[in-house]
């Protein structure tokens, strides 16, 4: 019995070790390429403003890691800062974010985002957030968010009136975004589904959207997909899902919003198709 425990024990201890491995190499973080004056393209945009990439359930480097790729080989944007939160909110950091660095790009990892419920990662998110601006005097950025990434981020950002107050949204990409998790697939879009919605956390977001006073001009693009034979879901959200968010900001007089369904596109494939990447890079970065 005694040596059955031991050689059970010892499975575990490697199961945990491989897992152990297995999870720091997923969260390695994408290898950042520095963009050179040299390299400046006469047909890109190059600001100051930073764009933070945010991972949904479950997402690691390997979510933004084509979509960095891309854009630093292209000479459009660089990978400058990675930023890991861990379940406590401890904060850590590999890299810079310097004034001087253009089209800079804000790589976020959870080490664990596992949970059944996207609320931990709100308080996560929120500190991380907060951190980037006391720590880099971040003010203004972009945010591209995936999946339940994008929930986290409205979450975390309207019900801080901190946040709201410190940190200018410029252009916000929301990829597959669940806002409204109630609504069955089968239905079209309509306003007044707002009064059938039985979702807590999205009558919540109604709520603060209202009381949500933007500074500045922002543009929300809300990109979705639908999987091979079918019309109304990506494989893991609904369109009536993502469409809600439309809702939240119609009548807000300083945000442009904008959404395009993708067809024949998977959730995943939402950060990986490459006529979704060139047309995030017009819209964040090319000139007209």
């Amino acid at each position: 019995m005694k040596k059955l425990l031991k050689i059970l024990l010892g499975l575990l201890v490697g199961i945990v070790i491989i897992g152990a491995g297995i999870q720091t190499y997923l969260l390695r973080g994408t290898r950042g390429v520095p963009l050179t004056k040299a390299a400046y393209r006469s047909d890109v945009h190059y600001s100051s403003t930073p764009t933070i990439l945010i991972p949904g359930w479950g997402g690691n480097t390997v979510t933004y890691q084509k979509l960095i790729n891309y854009y630093q080989k292209r000479h459009i944007a660089q990978k400058t800062l990675t930023v890991w939160i861990s379940p406590w909110g401890n904060i850590r950091v590999a890299g810079h974010l310097n004034k001087g660095d253009k089209n800079a790009l804000i790589q976020v990892l959870y080490d664990w985002n596992y949970d059944s419920t996207f609320h931990p990662q709100v308080k996560q998110l929120s500190k991380a957030l907060t951190y980037l601006h006391d720590h880099y005097h971040l003010d203004r950025a972009n945010v591209i968010a995936h999946s339940y990434g994008g929930t986290e981020f409205m979450h975390a950002y309207l019900s801080s009136p901190q946040l709201q107050k410190h940190l200018q949204l410029n252009k916000v990409v929301f990829l597959g975004v669940p806002v409204e998790e109630s609504l069955s697939s089968r239905l079209n879009y309509h306003y007044h589904l707002i009064k059938h919605s039985r979702d807590k956390n999205f009558i919540c977001l109604r709520k603060q959207a209202k009381e949500w006073q933007p500074t500045g001009k922002l543009t929300i693009y809300n990109f979705m997909g639908t999987k091979p034979g079918s019309t109304r879901t990506d494989g893991e959200v609904p369109l009536i899902q993502s469409e809600m968010l439309k809702s939240l900001v119609k009548d807000h007089p300083t945000i442009q919003y904008h959404q395009k369904v993708y067809s024949q596109t998977t959730h995943r494939q939402l950060h990986d198709r490459k006529v979704i990447l060139n047309r995030i890079a017009d819209e964040l970065w090319m000139k007209e």
